[in-house]
């Protein structure tokens, strides 16, 4: 049985890191990553004959497996990557890592234990990287991606910029519309700060013709992560370089120019401090300089000396998208002159989108993208800027874009339209007017969420209208709502009351015949959604590809749901489907593509293994709990087929937890009866309440008696009602193995696509209809409360008590105490 691919990278970083020790992630992951490539070129090579990367004898994945247990096993790893890395001239990219470091891997049996159970790890059957699953599916590059995040993670503030992550490279990819790439012609896409190559490979990956791509990195271990990427991800073509692009760029035509790529992407460091070295202030390449008419960057801060190298880098007809913190939208003077030159003297600046902070490996700052393209520079009126700061959720210690955040920033850029608080096209004589200060901010307003006190109403009563027109994102689609929660004040012109009893606020919503209306409508939209595709789904087959169809479906999906007016918003809905597919529905059709509508029931067995390298033994099946079926799932068949033998068990289950309740309660009514000190070897079991029992007078102890035996006849009951459970669901596991060695192909599909797919999504959908209604009432419970007492009322009741305390005072002897001074 074919394992999920979320399970297999989980299960490998579980591994890799309990295996690490002491040693800092950003350290272990040479030693991982290189296994890891050995792994896939040995696998490549079984299975392709053309495949480039040569493996000299001894050296395959296979020859380290062999090594297993030996003392030697660090000499001769070191011996087998140096030949490996000599004879496909990866000196310094795959032998970087010493496997004979005590400090690092332990000393004696301890190394010789980490580096087997290392080599172990990647031993699973499930870990071919000799053929695709699907035709879309990187099963490698995926595993690379996985775990170079994780290692990201963990590697601290100053060790994870190697990685940029996926969500900010998805972004860049998309907003520079690679997907037009030309047809027919050789692109190029380069990243002159590559590190890992993420960015790189995220690019060409919404390239639909390929391109030809091309990275410098400054630091030596990181470029040979950049190198190993390219070759796991089958770019052997790629060109990657070592060096300081600003004072070394490596990237230069015939006559020394810096050359010119069609795509440029980049996520340099952040403010890097002394970046002119060699560099000079009249810049040899025009990047800078006063001959150049270009500003020169701050010595102090390199954030534009990467900008203008990215712009010199861009071809005539070409655009680019660079990271950089937002430091860079607002900075005075030599930053100002170079934000005038770029926005207005060449106007190659398209547009900005402010990122929320905490994005990044690294760094805490937020940070914008900068999109430039020269190709329409001459009629640029002015730059589109996007104010993304507010989409994100908390993963971790970091934040994250989310599916629904990525998709709102590249469809409104590719719309280019005005978004309120999001999205706005800023004339360049507006830009000029604030001395070319490019801070979002000043272009994009955002939402004004402050809370007014109406000061009349605090005094005098009723509900401000301008608070009940604060909602009015509900009453334009639900008319009659608002009449329903709000009546005009009975004496008060501009204020209303509540028009039903605070506590059925709710009801009152999910009653009301425009919001009724409005979610059948939201359901129908569900309905056709799935009726769209359903012939599709039905149709999928091995060999299909995943990507491309999360893509048709997201994409109807999100357009459907903007057609309806719903007070769901379409992005939610989206994010709905994108986090299942990542959740479930991606492994499901993962699992179709590799083996077809197979639903085999198994039993778990553990992946993650011991030092030793041994694997617990799977217990054997006794309950339907014990089986599972990743495409078809147990619950979904006891529901559909038996429903009989379920209502069954939950009911015996049921009597057992009353019984297990009704002895836990006789223990604690009776707890001195049950005292350990009243029994034979001071234990309180069923034959030593027995032997008690004998010893008892009937008359003299009746009620001991009484609740003795009762202790028994529930410890009776209980034991009665296991065994009757346990034979129930032995006889329901027995049906079940039946059912599924008998499943038809058609009779899988129609549960997994209808019982199992769709029937989730519509619960998480209407989980969003449930989440809406709760959020008006929230929001008309706090309104109400906000003006439920005027300050008179107030007033009164505190005099009220304070006449109470004063009286209570007298009777105790003292004076009253004065509380108006």
């Amino acid at each position: 049985m074919a394992i999920k691919k979320s399970e297999l990278y989980s299960t490998l970083w579980k591994c890799c890191d309990e295996l690490r020790g002491g040693m800092d992630a950003g350290q272990y992951k040479d030693y991982v990553l290189v296994i890891l490539f050995v792994k896939y070129i040995s696998d490549k090579h079984k299975t392709d004959s053309d495949f480039m990367i040569e493996i000299p004898d001894g050296c395959s994945f296979d020859d380290f497996v062999a090594l297993k247990g030996h003392s030697n096993i660090g000499e001769e790893m070191n011996k087998k990557m140096a030949s490996l890395a000599e004879a496909n001239g990866l000196d310094n990219v795959i032998n970087v890592a010493d496997f004979c470091d005590e400090q690092k891997l332990g000393k004696g049996k301890d190394l010789v234990e980490t580096l087997s159970g290392l080599i172990g790890v990647f031993e699973n059957s499930d870990l071919d990287f000799g053929r695709n699953r699907a035709s879309d599916d990187d099963l490698m590059g995926d595993a690379y991606e996985y775990l170079m995040k994780n290692f990201a993670t963990e590697s601290g503030k100053s060790k994870g910029q190697f990685y940029t992550p996926a969500e900010v490279s998805r972004v860049i990819a998309k907003v520079l519309e690679l997907d037009k790439a030309r047809k027919g012609i050789s692109t190029t896409i380069y990243d002159p700060t590559c590190g890992s190559g993420s960015l790189l490979l995220r690019a060409l990956a919404e390239t639909p013709k390929g391109a030809t791509l091309y990275g410098q990195e400054k630091d030596n271990a990181t470029v040979g992560l950049a190198k190993m990427n390219m070759i796991l991800h089958g770019e052997m073509y790629a060109e990657i370089k070592q060096g300081d692009t600003i004072n070394d760029p490596q990237y230069k035509d015939g006559d020394g120019h810096l050359r010119t790529f069609d795509y440029v992407v980049a996520n340099p460091p952040f403010s890097t401090k002394s970046w002119l070295k060699s560099a000079k202030e009249e810049d040899e390449y025009g990047r800078w300089g006063p001959r150049n008419n270009i500003g020169i960057p701050p010595e102090k801060n390199g954030d534009y000396a990467f900008l203008l190298h990215i712009v010199r880098s861009i071809a005539r007809t070409g655009c680019g998208a660079c990271i950089l913190p937002h430091g860079v939208l607002f900075r005075g003077n030599a930053e100002a002159q170079i934000r005038k030159y770029l926005v207005a003297e060449k106007r190659y600046i398209k547009g900005i989108i402010g990122l929320p902070s905490n994005l990044f490996f690294g760094t805490g700052i937020p940070a914008c993208i900068i999109v430039v393209e020269k190709a329409e520079a001459a009629n640029r009126k002015g730059v589109f800027m996007i104010d993304a700061k507010a989409g994100f959720v908390k993963d971790g210690a970091k934040n994250r874009l989310r599916e629904q955040d990525i998709r709102r920033i590249v469809d409104v850029w590719q719309a280019q339209r005005d978004v309120p608080h999001f999205a706005r096209f800023v004339p360049i004589e507006e830009i000029a007017r604030n001395d070319y200060n490019l801070n979002i901010p000043r272009y994009i307003e955002a939402e004004d969420t402050e809370i007014l006190q109406d000061i009349d109403a605090h005094l005098n009563g009723g509900l401000p209208a301008h608070d009940v027109e604060q909602l009015e994102t509900y009453w334009k689609i639900c008319p009659s709502l608002k009449s329903d929660l709000f009546v005009p004040h009975a004496t008060r012109s501009g204020y209303f009351a509540l028009a039903c009893a605070q506590d059925a606020i709710r009801e009152t919503v999910n009653a009301n015949k425009d919001f009724r209306h409005q979610a059948a409508l939201f359901t129908e939209s569900f309905v056709a959604w799935c009726n769209q595709h359903r012939s599709r789904l039905y149709e999928l087959k091995p060999g299909h590809a995943p990507k491309r169809l999360i893509e048709e479906l997201s994409s109807s999906l999100l357009e459907i749901f903007k057609q309806d007016r719903s007070l769901v918003d379409a992005y939610d809905v989206y994010d709905c489907l994108m986090n299942y597919w990542s959740e479930t529905m991606q492994d499901d059709c993962y699992l179709i593509a590799s083996d077809g509508w197979k639903a085999e029931l198994y039993t778990p067995q553990p992946m993650t293994k011991s030092k030793d390298n041994k694997v617990k033994k799977a217990k054997k099946a006794a309950t339907p709990e014990d089986v599972v079926c990743d495409l078809l799932p147990v619950p979904i068949v006891i529901d559909e087929y038996f429903p009989e033998m379920k209502s069954c068990i939950l009911a015996a289950e049921e009597v057992l937890n009353d019984n297990e309740t009704k002895l836990s309660e006789l223990l604690d009514e009776h707890e001195d009866y049950f005292d350990t000190d009243n029994f034979a070897d001071k234990k309180l079991n069923d034959t030593n309440v027995k032997k008690r029992i004998k010893t008892l007078d009937k008359v003299k102890d009746a009620e001991e008696l009484d609740t003795l035996n009762q202790y028994l006849q529930y410890k009776e009951d209980i034991t009665v009602t296991k065994r009757l459970i346990r034979e129930l669901k032995y006889k329901l596991l027995s049906a079940l193995l039946v059912r599924y060695a008998d499943f038809t192909e058609d009779e899988i599909k129609r549960l997994v696509i209808e019982k199992k797919w769709f029937a989730a999504l519509s619960t998480r959908l209407d989980g969003e209809m449930q989440r809406i209604v709760q959020q008006l009432t929230t929001k008309v419970i706090a309104l109400a409360e906000r003006y439920a007492e005027t300050l008179p009322q107030i007033d009164l009741a505190l005099a009220d008590l304070e006449a109470k305390v004063a009286g209570h005072l007298k009777q105790m002897g003292f004076a009253a105490v004065r509380t108006d001074l």
